[in-house]
């Protein structure tokens, strides 16, 4: 994600200031009422250039659901080499879905991603983003499991791709399940807790990798 032109780096945070700003605007004034052209003049924008990279306001959020997933995805690349496959999905969760009390800007997008998915209940294209975020990041913690087993680029065995899928979903409900509810972002019912519990419930498929 850091890779890349400084024109791509450029285009890449563009996007990602525009998903702030529409889900600002949704959550404050609904996603019903907020027209493309709100988001884009209040990130200072023009229409045309939100366009060029979104087709719909909806949509306008994906860079930030796909940011919180692929954080997640390099915690797990960056676990110590020595933890097993579950350990380093735990030790990922917890240090991605614990909010850092000194990082105002992770707790506030933590916040948006709990309204985008209470809002994507109504909403078949808030729930679509929300699907291919989660699809792209079971896709990606395959090729991060892959390197960790040492096996050779390209490689995508069956039980990689299983261990990838149910780790994928056992995250994906912990975040729903939260962003559900009315706890808060710490302690047990946090999103970082219930990712734990997940993950330790699926532990026996995990293992195949």
């Amino acid at each position: 994600m850091q890779g890349g032109s400084l024109t791509e780096r450029r285009k890449a945070a563009t996007r990602l200031d525009i998903a702030r700003t529409a889900a600002s605007l949704f959550v404050e004034h609904g996603l019903r009422t907020t027209r493309a052209e709100d988001i884009a003049r209040a990130a200072g924008v023009a229409p045309r250039t939100f366009y060029r990279y979104f087709a719909t306001k909806e949509e306008a959020v994906t860079p930030l659901l796909t940011a919180g997933a692929w954080q997640w995805v390099e915690a797990v690349r960056d676990a110590p080499g020595a933890l097993s496959v579950p350990d380093a999905l735990r030790h990922a969760a917890a240090r991605t879905l614990t909010p850092d009390p000194d990082d105002a800007a992770a707790s506030e997008s933590l916040d948006w991603v709990r309204s985008l998915l209470r809002m994507a209940v109504d909403s078949p294209a808030l729930r679509s983003a929300w699907n291919d975020a989660c699809h792209d990041s079971e896709v990606t913690l395959a090729a991060v499991l892959t390197a960790r087993a040492g096996l050779p680029d390209g490689t995508d065995p069956l039980d990689i791709r299983l261990t990838a899928g149910v780790a994928g979903a056992a995250v994906r409900v912990a975040v729903e399940t939260w962003a559900a509810s009315d706890a808060p972002a710490t302690g047990p019912l946090g999103p970082a807790a219930l990712a734990e519990r997940c993950l330790t419930a699926a532990e026996g498929a995990l293992k195949g990798a």
